[in-house]
């Protein structure tokens, strides 16, 4: 499903992603001609990245499960419905891949619980907590995504508009920005760092990705944005 219309994949055909690709994405020099192919292997549904530089983040629709998919990688499409989404130069794209019949199924932690009453098993830590700042960046930078209806395309803002929305100055938003990626990249998150004490170029990109994909910002979250700032108040000392 991308931009409101649906593909049909057949086992023996299969689909072709991109710029040029029987599924086209969009005429954007920066998007290879093909990205991505959907195919049918060994009982299997795949999706491969036959690109060179583009990366692709993979998650089902419950925010449960991540994948990113490097240049010459591929996953099986194991679940009953998937999102994809990459970013070709300014522009962040994302579509639904819907499977008929998946070998697996997403259960929660609670279903799972339910399901397995005696397994009290060692907690595992949770998703990674932001400050009221930091979320107010992430919701600002995926504001144009949560406000859509429907998976297709869109720009992700720039730090200075990102900045303006948020009332901050821009030198604030890149410190907060800064320290929102490294604690990403602290918890395992990978394409936020270019490399030892080096951050990506293409970082705001992977990091929209990831808050949409891991559901760490979700629609309810854009009533931050118009919320009233906290008032201050400043006691003078005699």
């Amino acid at each position: 499903m991308f931009c409101g219309e649906e593909h049909a994949v057949s086992a023996q055909q299969g689909l072709t992603i991109g710029r040029s690709g029987e599924l086209e994405i969009d005429d954007n020099p920066y998007l290879h001609r093909t990205f991505l192919v959907i195919s049918h292997e060994n009982g299997f549904w795949w999706l491969s990245n036959t690109g060179s530089t583009l990366t692709a983040t993979v998650a089902d629709d419950q925010g449960l499960f991540q994948a990113w998919l490097n240049p010459g990688a591929r996953i099986p499409l194991a679940m009953p419905r998937l999102v994809v989404w990459f970013t070709a130069g300014p522009t962040t794209y994302d579509f639904e891949i819907h499977v008929a019949s998946p070998a697996f199924a997403s259960v929660t932690a609670e279903a799972a619980r339910d399901a397995f009453p005696d397994d009290t098993g060692a907690a595992t830590v949770g998703r990674v907590s932001l400050t009221p700042d930091q979320k107010l960046l992430v919701v600002a930078l995926c504001e144009p995504f949560l406000r859509r209806r429907e998976a297709g395309t869109s720009q992700i803002p720039s730090s200075a508009a990102a900045a303006e929305r948020l009332g901050w100055a821009l030198t604030r938003f890149n410190r907060k920005l800064d320290n929102v990626c490294q604690k990403l990249a602290d918890h395992g998150i990978r394409g936020l760092h270019g490399g030892v004490g080096k951050l990506a170029t293409n970082r705001k990109a992977r990091l929209v990705e990831h808050a949409l994909s891991t559901k760490l910002v979700v629609e309810q979250d854009l009533d931050l944005l118009d919320a009233d700032p906290p008032s201050t108040t400043v006691k003078a000392t005699p």
